[in-house]
């Protein structure tokens, strides 16, 4: 059996990889600003380098994601990382927006890649679906934990008159303890796919997987619902002066804040509740926030959309690892790259969407209108799963026959 101080260092190398990443991606708000004033480009353009990193990791996550299935977890995590090391120690040495964006395009490959390999090694070390979805909950909230680092690291560096690339560096210094830490790790057994078809081929075949669409479909509502607060937030509540002014001015902070404090918690209570009963509750909240801040305006909207933060937390990592699960570990990593293909798609083409309705209508509001329609959407969907539980059975097949004590004898990974 796989030693447990092993064990710890695999959980604490994912863990730190969803850290570090989140630092650079949910860093670009401040990052664009700089990037406006350095080369005197309109929000429109400045926008590339979110939507470069976006689509980089969908596309990587939907044509490299089974890699990790072939070639195994560890070898896709390290080739990963290292290509996202390289891409942020150039950041410091460009000049020009084309060469940057490039680069934001190509650190979105690196994370897609290592992202399906480290998701894929979820499922390795899980013993059963339950755990699995406690373990990708807790590997959120460390996600959570650097969005929140990051933004704090480049405000200082800023402050400091420090440029902006030097995120990148620190990053990148990161990413080598942790191409060091996975080298010297040894990876359990993973399933033998030698009868599987582990290429684009695998890709098409858990495409054809009802189950993991549907759980696809989920996620894209929940990012498009999660991108109006990150993306829209500060813009509906710039200019409010009441008495929850100081809400408006922190609101994104104390959102991530709550999202990453609530996935420690769905960590927790998912081992003790029905995961189906407690993301429909959730989902119920999220709607409920919404819709109050639709129905009160800004004054009721500075207080209820950062607490939805607290109600997102448990959705994604929750409906992420339910998808993966539905199929067998030897396909995990092309599912994880399906799910997060559906997942970056929605981060380009919802705060699009909203900011299409916002202009046409003349208000931010009416973005978070269309929000609340996906908010909607999320929930009744969430409530049919819950009552007829179609995936039950696929879960139950899978704890018995998939999930098995975690050795390392056998299979390199």
């Amino acid at each position: 059996m796989i030693r447990q101080a092993n064990m710890a260092v695999l959980k604490t190398l994912t863990y730190l990889m969803f850290a570090m990443f989140a630092m650079t991606t949910d860093s670009v708000g401040i990052i664009i600003p700089e990037i406006v004033k350095t080369f005197r480009l309109s929000l429109t353009a400045a926008g590339t380098f979110q939507y470069a990193t976006m689509a980089g990791i969908a596309l990587a996550g939907f044509l490299l994601g089974h890699l990790a299935d072939r070639y195994g977890r560890k070898a896709t995590i390290i080739v990963g990382l290292t290509l996202f090391a390289a891409a942020s120690y150039l950041f410091i040495a460009g000049t020009s927006f084309v060469f940057f964006s490039a680069l934001m395009a190509l650190s979105g490959i690196a994370i897609g890649i290592f992202k399906t390999g480290s998701l894929a090694l979820i499922g390795d070390i899980s013993r059963s679906t339950a755990e699995h979805t406690s373990i990708m909950n807790t590997v959120e909230g460390f996600f959570g934990i650097g969005s929140i680092v990051g933004p704090a690291v480049l405000s200082q560096l800023l402050n400091r008159g420090i440029p902006w690339q030097w995120l990148y560096t620190i990053a990148g210094s990161m990413c080598v303890v942790l191409i060091l830490t996975a080298l010297n790790v040894r990876y359990p057994t993973r399933v033998s796919a030698q009868t599987e078809q582990t290429d684009l081929k695998s890709v098409s075949a858990v495409m054809k997987n009802r189950f993991v669409l549907l759980f696809s479909v989920g996620a894209f509502l929940y990012v498009a619902v999660e991108a109006a607060i990150y993306v829209w937030m500060p813009t509906l509540l710039a200019g409010y002066n009441g008495p929850g002014k100081w809400i408006a001015i922190y609101s994104i902070s104390i959102f991530f804040l709550l999202r990453a404090g609530g996935r420690f918690l769905g960590a927790w209570m998912l081992n003790k509740l029905s995961w189906s009963a407690v993301i429909t509750i959730c989902s119920g909240m999220i709607l409920a926030c919404f819709a109050i801040s639709i129905a009160g305006g800004v004054s009721w909207g500075v207080y209820s959309l950062p607490l939805s933060g607290l109600f997102m937390s448990v959705i994604y990592p929750t409906i992420n690892s339910k998808g993966i699960s539905c199929v067998p570990k030897s396909e995990h990593g092309a599912a994880a790259g399906v799910i997060l293909f559906y997942t970056c798609l929605s981060a380009v083409l919802a705060p699009l969407a909203m900011g299409a309705v916002s202009d046409a209508m003349g208000g931010p509001i009416y973005g978070f209108a269309l929000a609340t329609a996906f908010a909607a959407l999320l929930f009744f969907g969430l409530v049919l799963n819950n009552v007829f539980n179609p995936a039950a059975a696929v879960f139950q097949r899978a704890d018995e026959s998939d999930y098995s004590p975690v050795s390392t004898e056998q299979v390199p990974s």
